[in-house]
């Protein structure tokens, strides 16, 4: 099972001054290999393999300075990065779906080089001091918020640059470790109001993390529209905005970690809808409310989270749960507007509540078959 352990890294200016023009050489590395890999298809209709383009970096090992700075197998990832964006292209492409072909990266698209820490050339090393040393920059402080486990097993090391702070992530391949979740089955509806609503009649989550940010992010994106493009001044108020911008994502994955962890702990089976996103998106008047809930991302957190704990998560279909009557089973229509179900049986309940337990009964086939399990 693979995990990743994020950790903070606090550098010096030098160590600073490093990492940036590391960075800088492995974009410019992967723009230049694109742009390669464009002129042979178009010159010679023919396409620059990888393993081509690894007997070619090391050509240009020999002519390039800054390329010989470079760490092999770091550089070989970040052709590799390119070659999987080649491979998504060429899928997307025989789906029949928008291919979005593969395109050169500026300054502000490329973030992260690729450390290979599985074997000794690796160029990272985690010392007993407990400092990372990377290969042409020297020796970083960590902050180890939380100490890795005794058996895992680092694959590679991905060293992150976001909004000015740096980072390293660390894939970790571990045992599949005993189960520690809770017992009992649950449906979990998510929603705009209240994040997530179970069947058991509890509300998690706040759903509303860029909304109460927005009217300082507007103040910030009218300050960055009137500055000059190249200025400085640009640079600083672009700063700002893309300050917030992280505190509003760190605030919404630290809240989805956090609701998955206590649905987790409570039971073993969780029951969710297979949403259309994509698809919800399209409505104009809550795609930036959708947006914000950031659905996907928590059931995929909570996937994660329910696999590592030996429990499940189900999905079902998402048809019908909120006008379905979860007593009779009637068929009762009502807007977004209307808040509490009512039906001819009797049955007055809040509408997430309804939905929630609709989700779990259509749920209790897949409970019985765990080869459903999305899992």
């Amino acid at each position: 099972m693979r995990k990743t352990f994020k950790y903070r890294l606090f550098t010096n200016a030098n160590q600073e001054r490093e990492l940036a023009r590391t960075l800088e050489t492995h974009r410019r590395l992967y723009n230049t290999a694109l742009d390669g890999k464009q002129l042979c298809w178009e010159t010679a209709g023919v396409e620059w393999s990888l393993y081509d383009q690894f007997g070619w970096f090391t050509i240009q090992r020999q002519r390039n300075p800054y390329r010989a700075r470079l760490n092999v197998a770091s550089a070989r990832q970040t052709l590799r990065r390119l070659d999987s964006a080649f491979q998504s292209f060429y899928g997307r492409a025989r789906k029949g779906e928008k291919p979005g072909y593969p395109r050169f990266k500026s300054q502000d698209r490329f973030n992260s080089f690729v450390f290979d820490m599985g074997n000794d050339g690796g160029g990272c090393k985690i010392l007993k001091c407990g400092k990372l040393r990377l290969q042409g920059i020297g020796t970083i402080r960590i902050r180890w918020h939380r100490e890795l486990p005794d058996s895992a097993r680092i694959k590679q090391a991905t060293i992150v640059r976001e909004n000015g702070k740096w980072f390293v992530c660390f894939s970790v391949e571990m045992p599949q470790p005993e189960p520690s979740c809770g017992v009992g089955a649950v449906g979990v509806d998510v929603g705009l109001n209240a994040f997530a609503t179970t069947s058991q009649g509890d509300t998690i989550g706040d759903s509303r993390t860029l909304e109460r940010n927005l009217k300082e992010l507007r103040r910030r994106q009218r300050a960055l529209s009137r500055c000059r493009r190249g200025s400085s001044t640009r640079k600083q108020v672009k700063r700002g905005v893309t300050t917030l911008h992280a505190k509003v994502r760190n605030t919404r994955k630290d809240m989805h970690h956090k609701v998955a962890r206590t649905l987790v702990n409570r039971y073993d089976t969780i029951a969710v809808e297979s949403l259309n996103i994509k698809g919800m998106l399209r409505n104009g008047r809550l795609s930036r409310r959708i947006s914000d809930a950031g659905w996907g991302q928590f059931i995929e957190i909570l996937t994660s989270k329910a696999e590592s704990a030996g429990g499940q998560v189900i999905p079902v279909d998402p048809k019908n749960t909120s006008q379905q009557c979860s007593n009779c089973g009637q068929i009762v229509r009502k807007s977004l507007a209307v808040r509490v179900h009512r039906c001819n049986c009797g049955l007055i309940l809040d509408r997430d509540v309804n939905a929630a337990r609709n989700i779990l009964a259509r749920a209790e086939p897949g409970i019985a078959n765990p080869e459903t399990v999305l899992c």
